[in-house]
């Protein structure tokens, strides 16, 4: 689906995920980790579909899996002592539940970064810091692309080398034909990166005074949204600065406060997360209206 955020200026779009992610690191507020789990998944589900189920179960349950286990074994913190480990070791509830919440905050992060990687391409990132940053803006893009691209050109590199030299059973075999494609893949990367080195500098990338086409422009639409996003950082910013929704583990859980200034907060975060599903819903009912005119 190319609605949404896709369609809205690329600066607008980096100043939203820029926040969102941020304080999806910072905010660990029991509930504003719920709200952000599931704003960003739905966020992922919307811009992915499909890909995101297959992503959430084959990379973050298992992060987010490592994170509940390893905690309570190697922090020791708190007041509230469940049992003791085979080494003598407190196992405490403040640790179980500082774990949980770093996983909800692991696994809400990489899932907002894979939104951000779906609606930011690497032509935007060109055209928002060609001009200003080119170096940064070029290594944006060639990061963005590397990783699919990586994947693309392994399963080429691997299925060549199995008709070249069938895979034999055994520890030894199977490491020298890790090695060989290892190899085939460190020169093609190698070899990729100074073509497009030697391309960007044939055509005066990062030179001053060069012109470059743009098809985004700033519409009423996206001085809207860029408003809405600055007013609604900026009102979290300021909550979080008076500590409005501040929340302890250790050395004790602290309650969840229930103060109306708390619940505007809550409100103020999570309108800023439904801004992409708001958009989406929005544009399909658009489509069905002009769709109900033809």
């Amino acid at each position: 689906m190319r609605g949404g955020l896709q369609a809205i200026h690329p600066a607008v779009s980096l100043l939203y995920f820029t926040a969102v992610i941020v304080f999806a690191m910072f905010l660990m507020n029991p509930v504003c980790l719920t709200l952000s789990l599931l704003c960003s998944a739905a966020t992922a589900v919307v811009l992915n579909g499909r890909k995101t189920v297959l992503f959430a179960l084959k990379v973050i349950l298992p992060l987010a899996l490592l994170a509940i286990v390893i905690n309570p074994f190697v922090n020791h913190r708190g007041v509230t002592v469940l049992g003791y480990l085979p080494w003598n070791n407190p196992l405490t509830l403040e640790s179980i539940l500082f774990g949980v919440a770093s996983a909800v905050m692991l696994s809400s992060t990489v899932l907002w970064f894979s939104s951000f990687h779906t609606v930011m391409t690497s032509d935007k990132l060109v055209f928002l810091f060609g001009k200003t940053l080119p170096a940064l803006g070029l290594m944006l893009s060639m990061s963005l692309r590397f990783v699919p691209k990586f994947n693309e050109e392994l399963r080429e590199v691997r299925n060549a080398q199995r008709l070249l030299f069938p895979e034999k059973s055994g520890l030894i075999p199977r490491i020298k034909s890790a090695v060989r494609v290892l190899s085939v893949m460190i020169s093609r990367a190698l070899e990729d990166s100074l073509e497009t080195a030697d391309s960007m500098k044939a055509r005066g990338y990062g030179l001053k005074g060069r012109t470059a086409y743009s098809r985004y422009r700033m519409t009423g639409q996206d001085w809207f949204l860029l408003s809405v996003t600055i007013v609604l950082t900026a009102a979290i910013a300021g909550f979080c600065f008076c500590k409005t929704a501040r929340f302890r583990y250790y050395p004790s859980v602290t309650q969840l406060k229930s103060a109306a200034d708390t619940f505007i907060f809550y409100g103020t975060y999570a309108v800023l997360l439904l801004i992409p599903l708001i958009l989406t819903v929005g544009e399909g009912i658009r489509w069905r209206k002009y769709e109900s005119n033809i």
